[in-house]
């Protein structure tokens, strides 16, 4: 039934959709057994829950697991919980206040600012290549290499190491779908202690022989006195700007092409009006977003439409159906790329804003606008298939000609 929410079937990942709309209607806070978590599916709900300080995405800060009602993780977990447990997305105050003011300062405009034209460059040499070869699997070919090429450069990672990090990132965010499998969590972990060993290298190496780099400036940050990061969570830090600064570009560019070549009109209206690029990147972003589900621990007791949540419940902010709310958005179904008044939450809000925004703004504008201008017959080869996962939500492969 395709109003039944079912994040493990091949046809609700496929158009999640109707089962929001159907929640929506259903009310504002729904029960669901299998994960053991509250569905919020309406936009005011999760945009004011994601600033909501009742909440918060661990609460080891202010809870052990046994007080939280909550079973310990597997010891044989462990490295992956204290890679993930030592980044931003996973901390709350005062820790979180510390490391995010500290990777604040390396992750500045102008840092987004100086790299502008490698970005461009590394567009147009992906979509000239890929033109050249007369088209292919664009999710593969530009999709995944331009976002995961930046973030490398930023890092300072050198570039024969760089085709390790797309795997070792892939297996580490299988932990954040709903009830990850042992397999998922054997990948992750050994993901986890390849990843981090690497790091502490290269770390090592930086600290040596500081360069022009994010790596570098966070050993200055920590080598200062006063607040300083430890070298968990540099690497933690360094591990997370990889994994969130590709993942939901790389997804937002193969979905959003694959939308856009579903709406031929909008597509044509881009293409005449390059100048609507930056409102198209936000819809892009807003129609098919590709982290679908954000979770919450209650750390204290709260209610959302009359329901009462209590400490130690688990939300699931269900980003995909905020998006879609007619509450918030004028024809929420329709793809407008002109879109204005477009308040999405694919990027969160509060103090978990993403802090690389700017540079996934600038990263898809740079891509997008390439292949409009040097691939104007583009169009799909085959009907693409969705990936199983759903909280980050993408295509296997997107193929095209061009």
């Amino acid at each position: 039934m395709a109003e039944t929410f079912d994040p493990w079937s091949p046809s609700f990942v496929a158009d999640p959709y109707p089962a929001y709309a159907a929640l929506r209607a259903r009310g504002r806070a729904h029960w669901y057994e299998p994960t053991r978590q509250w569905l919020v599916p309406h936009h005011a709900d999760v945009s004011a829950l994601l600033r909501d300080r009742r909440l918060g995405r661990t609460y080891l800060h202010r809870f052990t697991h046994e007080e939280f009602g909550r079973t310990p993780p597997p010891p044989g977990h462990e490295p992956f919980h204290v890679l993930n447990d030592h980044g931003l997305l996973d901390l709350e105050a005062p820790d979180h206040t510390r490391i995010r003011r500290l990777v604040s300062r390396a992750f500045t405009p102008r840092t987004v600012e100086r790299l502008a034209p490698t970005v461009r460059r590394l567009a147009a040499e992906l979509v000239g290549d890929f033109v050249a070869q007369g088209g292919g699997d664009l999710l593969s070919a530009v999709a995944e290499p331009l976002p995961v090429a930046v973030i490398a450069e930023m890092l300072g990672v050198p570039e024969p190491d760089r085709a390790l990090l797309r795997p070792w990132s892939a297996d580490i965010c299988g932990m954040y779908e709903l009830n990850p499998p042992e397999e998922t969590a054997r990948r992750a972990v050994r993901a986890s202690v390849e990843f981090s060993a690497y790091l502490r290298e290269l770390i090592a190496v930086r600290r040596e022989s500081p360069g022009d780099d994010l790596i570098s400036a966070l050993i200055a940050a920590h080598d200062e006195g006063g607040d300083r990061l430890s070298e968990q969570e540099m690497i933690s830090t360094c591990v997370l700007l990889l994994n969130a600064g590709h993942e939901a570009t790389v997804n937002t560019t193969a979905n959003g092409w694959r939308t856009l070549l579903r709406h031929p009109g909008q597509l044509e209206a881009l293409r005449a009006d390059l100048g609507l690029l930056p409102t198209a990147v936000e819809e892009l972003m807003r129609y098919d977003t590709p982290l679908q589900l954000f979770e919450r621990w209650v750390l204290d007791d709260i209610e959302v439409g009359g329901v009462a949540i209590p400490r130690g419940s688990e939300v699931a902010l269900l980003f995909g159906s905020a998006n879609r709310d007619p509450a918030a958005f004028g024809r929420p179904g329709e793809l407008d790329l002109g879109r204005t008044d477009n308040p999405h939450v694919s990027l969160g809000a509060g103090i978990h804003y993403c802090l690389g925004a700017p540079l996934a703004r600038l990263e898809l504008a740079s891509s997008f606008g390439e292949l409009l201008r040097r691939a104007p017959k583009m169009r799909l080869a085959e009907e693409p298939e969705w990936k199983p996962g759903f909280v980050i939500r993408g295509l296997r492969e997107l193929r095209v000609e061009v």
